[in-house]
């Protein structure tokens, strides 16, 4: 058996502000299902347990796809953790809408970073967590390009927060500052998110466009999510009846992750939504 491999290459998408993502999978010529991994708010393509992820997924017959965000925070330069803030501020569902886009169409460019015989272009699918399982499912309706889509403890809605911001301050400020728990940074998020958001409502709201996805969809939550209540999970089965759900028994919002991560071994809950995720995309080939 072929060592694992793993291509660091750059995205340039027509908005004109690149991002990073890798790829791991077996060097050994075979067409192999393709896994896009989407990070979720404050969440970058090497935090954690990703790459121990990636690892796992390439053993099963994957090529395994992560990548940042344009404007999470990293940078072409530095991508190893959320550094420019001003990016991230300027961040919207429409632009990652675009960046997966951007990825997809990579992925099918024959002159790109990776090998078109180690890839089955037929069989392309999206994971995402948290905010990107948002992200992966406004996605998926719109391209039918994407054969599935598993989200690990996904938002249910994209506006649920607002409220709580005062909207009304933030429209008149311009800005409002959410602190990073990990690193104590102040993080902007300006008012243009909710002026995407409402100019383009039609595009980005899930409970609506969740009811037109064609392709299959597995939802995973963990019961002890601390961040994003299991109630969403319920929710995004509700509007798409036909998804398979799991609740995991004791899994946080991260899946037993955190960064950095020391360990050699995926955490427990992170490995079963990987196996329930591989069984549900070969289910789905």
């Amino acid at each position: 058996m072929a060592d694992t491999l793993k291509v660091d290459f750059v995205v340039y998408p027509e908005h004109e502000r690149p991002f990073t993502a890798d790829a791991t999978y077996t060097p050994d010529g075979n067409k192999k299902p393709v896994v896009l991994y989407t990070h979720g708010f404050k969440g970058f393509k090497d935090w954690g347990h990703f790459n121990l992820l990636a690892d796992y997924f390439a053993g099963h017959g994957f090529v395994f796809i992560k990548f940042n965000f344009s404007h999470n925070g990293t940078t072409v330069d530095n991508d190893s953790d959320l550094h420019d803030m001003e990016a991230f501020g300027r961040n919207n569902f429409s632009i990652e809408l675009e960046d997966l886009k951007s990825l997809i169409d990579l992925v099918h460019d024959e002159e790109g970073p990776l090998p078109q015989n180690e890839l089955d272009l037929d069989r392309i699918y999206l994971i995402g967590h948290s905010r990107g399982g948002g992200s992966v499912i406004l996605k998926a309706a719109e391209d039918t390009r994407v054969r599935a889509v598993a989200t690990w403890a996904a938002v249910n809605n994209f506006d649920q927060r607002w409220d709580e911001l005062e909207k009304e301050s933030w429209q008149k400020e311009g800005v409002q500052w959410v602190t990073n728990a990990r690193t104590g940074i102040r993080m902007p998020l300006y008012y243009q998110i909710v002026e995407d958001y409402l100019a383009n409502v039609e595009r980005l709201e899930i409970p609506k466009v969740i009811q037109k996805m064609q392709q299959p969809l597995l939802i995973l939550h963990g019961e002890e999510d601390e961040t994003l209540p299991v109630q969403m999970a319920h929710d995004l089965h509700t509007w798409k009846p036909d998804a398979e759900m799991h609740l995991l028994p004791g899994a946080d919002h991260s899946f037993g992750g955190q960064h950095p991560y020391e360990l050699e071994e995926l955490p427990t809950a992170a490995k079963a939504a990987a196996d329930l995720s591989i069984a549900f995309f070969n289910k789905h080939a």
